[in-house]
């Protein structure tokens, strides 16, 4: 998989997180309400990814800089946002090879920790997280008092 820097407002970023949005109705029978700029992805606060196999948009996910100045999150946060892989190329550690980018791109820009929110709905999201080392933190976002609401962190390494 090739991974670009597209920025959150790219046309092949707006295609994937239009259908991240979609499956969130299939889950959960709503779209997220987050707030979501595309300045949120924007370097040095930021960046936004989208991955390509033969030229087609198969996957996406960003993070954006969160500080102490959100209620529980501190100083050094960064929260990843809209992971996503086609249903069509599922299950090929794509996934996988990008939350590793996301989390080089993180340490790299300085953040000390990786931060996300997902939901009990979302399982196969649970069990990458959690493989890869994310540990369960206080709640935070729009969805923490929502009992599907499952918050997650990572020590970024320097």
């Amino acid at each position: 998989m090739e991974l670009r820097i597209t920025g959150y407002d790219h046309p092949d970023a707006v295609t994937l997180t239009a259908a991240v949005q979609q499956e969130y109705i299939a889950r959960y029978g709503d779209i997220d309400i987050t707030e979501m700029e595309a300045e949120h992805f924007a370097a040095p606060h930021g960046v936004f990814v989208v991955g390509y196999l033969d030229g087609a948009a198969v996957a996406c996910g960003g993070w954006r800089a969160k500080d102490g100045d959100h209620p529980f999150l501190r100083d050094g946060d960064a929260e990843l946002k809209r992971m996503f892989v086609v249903p069509q190329v599922r299950g090929r550690g794509l996934a996988r090879v990008l939350l590793r980018h996301l989390e080089g791109s993180a340490a790299a820009a300085g953040r000390r920790r990786l931060v996300l929110e997902t939901g009990t709905e979302q399982p196969e999201a649970v069990a990458l997280y959690q493989s890869e080392g994310y540990l369960p933190i206080t709640k935070f976002g729009v969805y923490r008092e929502a009992p599907e609401c499952i918050c997650l962190g990572k020590e970024l390494g320097a």
